[in-house]
Parts: C-alpha cells; sequence; structure tokens
C-alpha cells in the first residue's frame, strides 16, 4: 500500500469495462487510488488516464503487474487473455479482480484456481449481480429460512436483437470462449447458484443454436462489427443442471431469437416455504398464509448506491482484512465447469457428468 494506507490499483484493459471499474473505484478515493493503467491501444490508455487522473500509462500488461507502486490488478480484457493475465499477477503478488468469465474454459479457470490456493492475495471475479439491491434483498430473507429449502429454480436472459460486435473477438469461440452462454449466462449462473445456497452442480444436460449470427442477423448495437470477421459461438443456449443435493436449475440465454421479451434477466426461485422473483429492479417474495397466495413487491432504493459500487467497496475490504470474496475463485471455477458441460452436452447430445478432480 501506498504511505497513506491507500490500496493501489492498476487497470489492464481501457474499454468500456475497464473505463466501469475505474469511475467506481475513484469514487472511494479515501480507500485507494488508482496508480496505472495499460491497454492493447495505448491512445486509449492514455483518455483514460487523462479523464480519471490516472499518473501512469504503461506500455503493456507485464509492466503494469510487475509495477512496485500497484497492489492489485483489475482485468478488463478479452476473455482469452484472462488466465494468463491472472496467474502472472498472482505469482507477482497483487491482488486480483477479474472480469467474467473467470477462464475461457474450465481448464483455464482451473490453473487461476490452482494459483490463487497457492498465495494469499485476494481474487476475486467481477460477478456485479450478486450486488444488485433485488438480489440482496431475496438473499437476505433466504437466509433467514424464508424460502425454506430451494428445490428447484429458473434463470436466464432473453436479448431479442443483441448480438455483440459481429465478427470481433466477441463472436470467434477461439477468443471468447462462447456466445451468450458465457457473455451473460455466466451471470445469471452464477447469480441463481448463490441464491440456491451454492449447492454442487454434477450433472448437465443441455443445448446450444446459432441460428441468426451465421446469417448476420440479430446485430445489436454493443460493440463496432468486423463483417470481415468470423461468427462460429451460438445465439441460444438452454441446459438443466442437477445439483448432489437433487435440487435442479433451468438456464436459458440468447442473444437472438423471435420472442416477445423485455431483455430483462430473471431468476425464479421454488422453495417449499416460499418462492423468491427477480427482474432486474423489480422483484417478489411469494408464499401461501391463511390458505391464499400472497406475495410482498421487492424494488431498488431510492437512492442506491448501485452494484458496481458495493463490489468494488468488498473487493477493497477483502484486501484490507483479509477476507475471502464472495465472488471467489471457486465459484468461477464452477461457473466455467458447468458451461464447459453444457457445450459439451450439445456436441455429443448425452448428459455430462462434471469432473470435480482438481
Amino acid at each position: 500500500m501506498g504511505s497513506d494506507n491507500k490500496i493501489r490499483i492498476g487497470i489492464i484493459g481501457a474499454g468500456n469495462i475497464g473505463s466501469v471499474h475505474a469511475t467506481e473505484f475513484s469514487k472511494l478515493a479515501d480507500q485507494c487510488e488508482i496508480t496505472a493503467i495499460t491497454d492493447a491501444y495505448i491512445p486509449l490508455a492514455e483518455a483514460k488516464a487523462k479523464q480519471f487522473g490516472i499518473a501512469r500509462v504503461l506500455a503493456n500488461p507485464e509492466e503494469l503487474i510487475d509495477s512496485p507502486d500497484v497492489d492489485a490488478v483489475i482485468i478488463g480484457v478479452p476473455n482469452q487473455f484472462h488466465a494468463p493475465l491472472a496467474i502472472r499477477a498472482i505469482q507477482a503478488g497483487k491482488h486480483v479482480l477479474l472480469e467474467k468469465p473467470m477462464g475461457i474454459n474450465s481448464d483455464a479457470a482451473k490453473q487461476i484456481l490452482k494459483a490463487s490456493r497457492e498465495s494469499d492475495k485476494v481474487v476475486m471475479i467481477g460477478h456485479q449481480m450478486r450486488w444488485e439491491s433485488v438480489p440482496m434483498q431475496i438473499k437476505e430473507q433466504i437466509d433467514r429460512g424464508e424460502l425454506g429449502r430451494i428445490y428447484t429454480a429458473k434463470t436466464g436472459w432473453f436479448r431479442r436483437k443483441g448480438i455483440p460486435g459481429w465478427g470481433t473477438w466477441f463472436t470467434r469461440m477461439d477468443q471468447s470462449g462462447g456466445g451468450p452462454l458465457i457473455d451473460i449466462g455466466v451471470h445469471m449462473l452464477d447469480l441463481a447458484l448463490y441464491l440456491m445456497g451454492n449447492p454442487k452442480p454434477v450433472s448437465v444436460y443441455g443445448a446450444t443454436y446459432a441460428e441468426f449470427g451465421p446469417r448476420k442477423m440479430g446485430i445489436g448495437t454493443w460493440g463496432k462489427p468486423n463483417w470481415e470477421g468470423t461468427y462460429d459461438v451460438e445465439d441460444l443456449a438452454t441446459a438443466l443442471i442437477k445439483m448432489e443435493d437433487g435440487s435442479t436449475l433451468s438456464l436459458e440465454v440468447s442473444w437472438a431469437v423471435h420472442m416477445d421479451t423485455d431483455n430483462t434477466p430473471f431468476v425464479h426461485l421454488m422453495g417449499t416455504e416460499g418462492g423468491a422473483s427477480y427482474r432486474g429492479a423489480r422483484g417478489k417474495l411469494l408464499t401461501e398464509k391463511f390458505d391464499r397466495a400472497t406475495e410482498t413487491e421487492l424494488s431498488r432504493p431510492e437512492n442506491d448506491e448501485g452494484e458496481r459500487n458495493r463490489l468494488s467497496r468488498h473487493f477493497l475490504a477483502c484486501i484490507r482484512e483479509g477476507k475471502h470474496p464472495i465472488t471467489s475463485a471457486l465459484t468461477g471455477f464452477t461457473n466455467n465447469l458447468v458451461l464447459d458441460a453444457i457445450y459439451e452436452s450439445s456436441r455429443t447430445g448425452n448428459e455430462v457428468k462434471l469432473d470435480w478432480n482438481l
């Protein structure tokens, strides 16, 4: 830490997600300082450094990781680079906040998990949905036992016309690891498993479809297309995940689909004593009282500080207090293991048993 006891942060990746992290950590100037930034496109890093008052723009990620005035590294780059950069940072004695998915596949995630277990540094995955207000309210009721035993759940995120950056790394399997399943599906999988109490997934049956992307249909507004590029990922995925305790989770996600949808992520939890429903900024608690179905509306408070702010503060608190982050390396590996199994099940047409051999 610096002489003023502030945690010194370096950001790898000056794009959209890097800007989000820079914005949020800048709000916590009493606890931390962003001391360095880098990007594959240096002019972008220079622009962000000027915008956020970051003292140094470094030539490459390795230089930033090795910098003595960086205590914690934020990694917000394409999926294929997550594992090599995270592992190098961990081994260099840095705390790491890694954007989702943890790895481009479960093998990469396993290597990050192994490195984290050999270190005393904080390794946290940036699944901000766990810090959204409505899921936090639902989690509080779950922890109080209001839902009883959650025996099944349904989660998903349907985008009707939302393929990002056609032809860029987003739509190339070798650079992204997949389509909507690994892009937005990983968020919903992570949130649902968390709310269910982190049961251990043991088997998966799934299917993926590429009906729009190969025809250059379903294009969204995120990212600049490269029409000379490649689209070899799915645009819709569906799966049933079975847990060791007998509970099940249904997952459905799309970048493009002909469906009446409002593009809102959702989780529906079904418990023995009650249920819960999450849809973006709103939710419900559902139960039965006096032989009648009853429900309680949930919503985001007016002056809510935001999920990204809570995520950032949690990362800093874990560093200062030596705490285990809620979105740990193990949860990141679990997500990658399930995603890989869905892709494998789609390829083979069979149920896939998860290999927990670490």
